[in-house]
């Protein structure tokens, strides 16, 4: 029996209403106490590892990554290096795999890594392959209802939810008619569907019909459900959650009041000004994905695939260096509480998953997923994709986490190295 002693950190677990300094106590794959441990009998024999003046989580959940490697061409990072050998123990895959392609993302993806890797199912047949680079592969015809709907009852260990998209170039081209078809996938198979907005695919260079982005929002409101997520509310893309007015779109609110969740889902289309104008808003996301995938993260792309993407701020300039952490630090930044943000990657996560039974806690019994970061105080600079610097006075950076109970260290090579103001 293997014994690990975490010790001496700042304990935040907001589904037990802890936060103090305490110790964690590990045997094997569980989590066996939490408190002042280390000189009890129960701690003899531990693995004694310092946690002063570090943070101990509940293991982090990364609501929005692409980690559908290879199959998914330039766009699917490695699910470890995100994952585990980021901090990050859960990984959702927003969309990479479809109806057809789940078995080989079951066999190879989440069967093989050390990261927990779970799936959004894209509606679409072609699933996520080259990050949506051919848009005419996601037309109408291009989604098989039945076939997705089986796919997702017959897979729910890993298939958390339906992945889809309600944008500008997408609308121009097919009105409302792929949303409808993801809509009652969702709604067949019991899941909430994740809702890209901000424009992803060019407007169609001929053949299409004028569409107004601010009409965008209350079309797809009055196909969801309560549960249903709607992801990039700080997009700098038009369609989404800020209206052409500069204004946040007058429905957004009730979208919420209804039971629709947000998800920040960071990525290249994240902008600094459109997130203070969303919170200012009122409008407090409830979870944290990271969306990083292979045009926006500094990786060498698989020889022959695409060295542009038809949306071309999916090409990050701001930096080429990310992860769920720092996204974590983002949100600090323009002034949410770490309070505020650790249950958006642990409680809220989990509960979007309808995994609370299992994720986003450090509770007795469970699965000993825990993530250790450092916490500093200090000025570095945070940069968005139109250039917009912000100050972040508060750093956090991962250490290390356990992924039932097996440590890995934080050596992941998109890690940023933080820029001192």
């Amino acid at each position: 029996m293997k014994k690990i002693l975490l010790h001496g950190g700042r304990v935040i677990d907001p589904a037990n209403n802890i936060d103090s300094i305490n110790d964690v106590l590990v045997e094997d794959s569980r989590i066996v106490a939490v408190g002042q441990l280390r000189f009890t009998d129960a701690a003899a024999g531990a693995e004694l590892i310092d946690c002063t003046g570090q943070l101990v989580l509940p293991g982090l959940i990364d609501t929005h990554s692409h980690v559908y490697q290879y199959v998914s061409g330039r766009f699917g990072l490695n699910a470890d290096m995100c994952g585990v050998h980021s901090g990050v123990t859960t990984l959702v895959d927003q969309g990479g795999a479809s109806c057809m392609t789940l078995p080989g993302f079951r066999k190879f993806i989440a069967e093989p890594s050390h990261s927990r890797v779970l799936s959004f199912l894209s509606a679409y047949l072609v699933g996520g392959l080259e990050g949506h680079f051919y848009a005419e592969l996601y037309r109408p015809e291009c989604a098989d209802v039945e076939a997705t709907v089986k796919a997702a009852v017959a897979n729910k260990d890993i298939v958390k939810g339906i992945k889809a998209h309600a944008e500008l170039g997408g609308f121009a081209r097919w009105g409302v008619d792929v949303m409808k078809k993801a809509a009652q996938i969702g709604e067949q198979a019991g899941l909430p569907v994740y809702i890209h907005f901000g424009q992803l695919w060019p407007m169609p260079e001929e053949g299409g019909h004028e569409v107004d982005p601010d009409e965008i929002f209350p079309k797809v409101l009055e196909l969801l459900k309560a549960g249903d997520v709607l992801a990039h509310p700080f997009s700098r893309h038009p369609g989404g959650f800020v209206a052409q007015s500069g204004e946040v779109h007058g429905l957004v609110a009730e979208a919420v009041q209804r039971g629709l969740k947000v998800d920040v889902g960071h990525g290249s289309h994240f902008s600094y000004k459109m997130a203070a104008k969303v919170l200012e808003a009122g409008i407090m996301p409830d979870t944290l994905g990271s969306d990083m995938h292979g045009y926006n993260t500094e990786v060498p792309a698989p020889a022959g695939t695409p060295d542009e993407h038809p949306d071309e701020e999916h090409l990050f300039k701001g930096t080429s260096r990310f992860s769920l952490v720092s996204a974590m630090v983002s949100m600090m930044a323009l002034g949410m509480s770490l309070e505020e943000v650790v249950p958006m990657v642990t409680t809220h996560a989990a509960r979007m998953l309808d995994m609370s039974d299992e994720l986003g806690t450090l509770g007795v019994g469970r699965e000993a997923d825990i993530t250790v970061l450092s916490d500093a105080s200090g000025e570095w600079l945070l940069r968005d994709n139109e250039g917009t610097e912000v100050i972040a006075k508060r750093m956090l950076q991962p250490v290390f986490c356990l992924r039932a109970g097996q440590r890995f260290n934080a050596t992941a090579s998109i890690l940023p190295v933080p820029e001192v103001a």
